[in-house]
């Protein structure tokens, strides 16, 4: 009989790669089955199957502003319709476990009829919230981050399992008394099926139509796409046919808009939009160079974009700010270091990669050695063992 798996997310399941990835290893063992909880795309949530996977819009859109208590409100929304939802499943016995994607992490309560009913309950931590809510709200060391803290604690025990995406990001949540029994490590790298690695890294588009560079993902002020546009603006002079291209949206959308008018960028920098993860990979084939450009921040030092290991497995190579959780795992000769926040810094990188074809082709080969340890093809059969321990 299969194992039924409800899954919550507070975003757009199309569209958000870890979750997609997640649900469909599941669903591709013919023991599980998954039905989804996420954020509405258009004016009315809709119910549909993606790649076997059950999607159940719920009535609530992401809020993508600047203000902490309309995030806080749109949350709790959000909150109580999955539990009203993953509670109808549980009654109707179509749970077996249910797998909560933060933030936040008191989705987890989503789940509490299912835990009272014996039901297994996994918290897959994306991000550590009191780094992020810090960052992201201006909130000073305080009160606030110690209850923030409270609250992992408090979610991460009602839980069985506890994933963390990385293990800077695990060295902190033990440090702060997550029980090492309960914690997993299921990396946030590229789906094989959508990425598969190259085995040619002579990027045979380099000499063609200028030099493109990337970013897509999120786009906030703490990933400082802001800091890559003003490096354009910059380097036109010295590099014919420059182009940066971004596909993504969020609450820095519009300034970054008006950046790139106020540079007279218009032409040079790109704004594609949101797009599926399923057309990401040939959008991004022919790029020359994937840009991370990430400020330096107690969120941003934990965090191992996917990003850049998407442009990695696509034999494109990248540039990135020097934070702890991309040092953990990439060497200099693996990827192209600047300092955090220094367009200056910025700018030589992308000078001595576009000057310099042979340390493209050597960078990105080094890159792989990433993946050939940690690549989803590695980690998927831990990622079904532990819903087979479970």
């Amino acid at each position: 009989m299969k194992k039924n798996i409800c899954m919550i997310l507070y975003s757009l399941y199309p569209y958000d790669a870890r979750p997609r990835r997640e649900a469909e290893t599941l669903v591709s063992d013919p023991r599980f089955s998954v039905t989804v909880l996420s954020l509405k795309e258009h004016q009315r949530p809709r119910s549909y199957v993606m790649d076997g996977v059950s999607v159940q819009e719920l009535n609530v859109e992401k809020y993508a502003g600047s203000s902490g208590v309309k995030y806080i409100a749109s949350y709790l929304k959000f909150a109580l319709l999955a539990f009203k939802a993953c509670t109808g499943l549980v009654l109707k016995k179509q749970v077996d476990a249910i797998h909560v994607h933060n933030m936040p992490n008191f989705l987890v309560f989503c789940g509490l009829v299912g835990r009272l009913l014996g039901k297994r309950l996994v918290l897959d931590m994306h991000d550590a919230v009191p780094e992020m809510f810090a960052v992201k709200f201006k909130m000073a060391p305080g009160l606030m981050f110690k209850l923030l803290c409270l609250e992992e604690r408090i979610c991460s025990w009602m839980a069985h399992r506890v994933i963390c995406v990385n293990h800077v990001q695990g060295d902190i949540v033990l440090n702060r008394g997550i029980p090492s029994r309960k914690l997993v490590i299921s990396m946030n790298v590229p789906d094989d099926r959508r990425f598969p690695q190259t085995a040619d890294f002579s990027n045979p588009q380099a000499a063609q139509n200028g030099f493109k560079m990337v970013y897509h993902g999120t786009i906030t002020e703490r990933l400082g796409i802001d800091l890559a546009i003003s490096s354009v603006a910059r380097l036109l002079d010295r590099i014919p046919g420059l182009e940066l291209h971004l596909w993504g949206g969020g609450d820095y959308l519009d300034a970054c808009l008006q950046l790139a008018e106020q540079l007279g960028l218009e032409d040079r920098v790109q704004f594609h939009g949101r797009s599926p993860v399923d057309k990401l990979t040939q959008k991004l084939r022919g790029m020359q160079l994937g840009v991370v450009a990430n400020r330096k921040s107690p969120a941003t030092e934990l965090m191992l974009p996917v990003k850049m290991l998407e442009y990695i497995a696509l034999g494109i190579p990248v540039i990135a700010p020097r934070l702890k959780g991309v040092q953990y795992y990439f060497s200099d000769k693996m990827v192209s270091y600047f300092e955090p926040e220094d367009v200056d810094s910025m700018e030589e990188a992308i000078l001595r990669l576009y000057n310099n074809p042979a340390l493209r082709v050597s960078q990105s080969a080094h890159a792989h050695e990433f993946l050939n340890r940690y690549g989803w093809d590695k980690q998927r059969q831990d990622f079904l063992r532990l819903y087979e321990d479970l």
